[in-house]
C-alpha cells in the first residue's frame, strides 16, 4: 500500500471508524458520534479511499470488518485515547495533597512573605515555595518558566509570552525612626539633607524618584543601597537615614521597629506594580492557585497598610 498523506486525514474519520467497529451498524454509529447516517456513510467512503481497503462490508443486517480493519482498529484505539488525554482539560490541582514546588520572585516584603507562607501552610502543607531574588533578567526567566510568578513595576511594556495583572497604584511615604531629628522640622530641605536608603527594586520604584528630583534641579543624599526591602526598617531604626517607599513595603515593620511615616515634602509620582507570569502557564491549575494565593495575600497586606495609616 502506498504511503498515506497524513495532512489529508480527518481525525473524525478515525472516530467514526471506531464507532462503526464498536456497533457494526451505520445507524448506531451515527447515534454514538452524534452525526447523521449519511455523514457516517460518507466518512466510511472517504476512509476507504484513503486506506485502499473496504474496511467494513454489509453482511446480512450487520457490517462486518475486513482483516485490515481488524488490525487497523488495534492501532487506532490507543491513538484516539492518547489524543483524548492530550486535549482533555488540565487535571485539577489539589493543594492539600500536592507536593509541587513553586518559585516566586517578589520583593522581600516582610508582611507579605509571612502572609503568603501562612496561607500556603494552611492550604497546601506539602507544597514548597521558593522566594527568589528579582535578578537582572527576570522577564526572561519568567518567560522560560524558571520563575512561576514575579512582581515588578509596570513602567515598561510587557514582553511577549507573558501575562500580567496590574495592581492598584500606590502612594509613596517617607519613613524614619520616631525620634529622628527631622521629625519635628519636616520640610523639603530636611528630605534632601538627610541620607536616604535606596533599594534596588526596579526602575518604577527607583528611577522615577530620581528623575523627578533631577527635573526639579534637586539632589538628595544616598546613604545606603540595599538589595531588598526587608533590610530597610532595621536600618532606619538604628540610624538617621530616611526611606521613601509605598506603605505596602513597610507594612508591619513600622510598628515592629518604631518608625513613623511622613508625606514627602516633594511631589513624587505614585507607583504601579504588576504581577506577571508565563502565558503558557496561564491555565495551569497549579499556577492559577499560586497566583490567586500570592496576589490575594498582596491585596490583604495592601489593605491592612492603608487602614493602619488612617489610625
Amino acid at each position: 500500500m502506498s504511503k498515506i498523506n497524513l495532512s489529508k486525514i480527518d481525525l473524525n474519520l478515525l472516530v467514526t471508524f471506531e464507532a462503526l467497529m464498536d456497533t457494526g451498524s451505520v445507524t448506531k454509529a451515527a447515534e454514538k458520534v452524534g452525526r447523521t447516517q449519511s455523514a457516517v456513510s460518507h466518512a466510511l467512503a472517504r476512509l476507504r479511499d484513503q486506506v485502499g481497503d473496504p474496511l467494513m462490508v454489509k453482511v446480512g443486517s450487520k457490517m462486518q470488518p475486513s482483516p485490515f480493519a481488524l488490525q487497523m482498529i488495534k492501532d487506532v484505539r490507543p491513538i484516539l485515547r492518547q489524543i483524548e488525554q492530550v486535549v482533555a482539560p488540565p487535571r485539577a490541582f489539589d493543594p492539600e495533597t500536592s507536593t509541587r514546588r513553586f518559585r516566586v520572585a517578589v520583593p522581600a516584603i516582610t508582611a507579605l512573605i509571612a502572609e503568603v507562607f501562612a496561607r500556603v501552610n494552611k492550604e497546601a502543607p506539602n507544597v514548597a515555595v521558593e522566594w527568589v531574588g528579582l535578578g537582572p533578567h527576570l522577564y526572561q526567566a519568567v518567560a522560560d518558566e524558571e520563575i512561576d510568578l514575579a512582581l515588578l513595576g509596570a513602567d515598561t511594556p510587557l514582553p511577549e509570552g507573558l501575562m500580567e495583572q496590574v495592581m492598584p497604584t500606590l502612594k509613596r511615604y517617607t519613613y524614619m525612626r520616631k525620634d529622628h531629628p527631622a521629625a519635628e522640622n519636616w520640610n523639603k530641605q530636611a528630605w534632601l539633607d538627610w541620607p536616604h536608603v535606596m533599594v534596588g527594586l526596579s526602575n518604577a520604584a527607583r528611577q522615577t524618584v530620581e528623575d523627578k528630583i533631577k527635573r526639579d534641579g534637586l539632589e538628595r543624599r544616598i546613604g545606603a543601597h540595599l538589595p531588598e526591602f526587608s533590610g530597610v526598617a532595621p536600618l532606619l531604626a538604628r540610624t538617621n537615614m530616611l526611606g521613601t517607599s509605598a506603605q505596602l513595603f513597610m507594612a508591619q515593620d513600622v510598628q515592629t521597629y518604631g518608625l513613623i511615616a511622613k508625606t514627602p515634602p516633594i511631589d513624587l509620582p505614585d507607583i504601579t506594580f504588576r504581577f506577571f507570569w508565563s502565558a503558557r502557564l496561564s491555565q495551569d491549575p497549579g499556577s492559577k492557585w499560586l497566583r490567586s494565593l500570592v496576589i490575594g495575600a498582596y491585596e490583604t497586606i495592601a489593605e491592612r497598610a492603608q487602614l493602619a495609616s488612617k489610625t
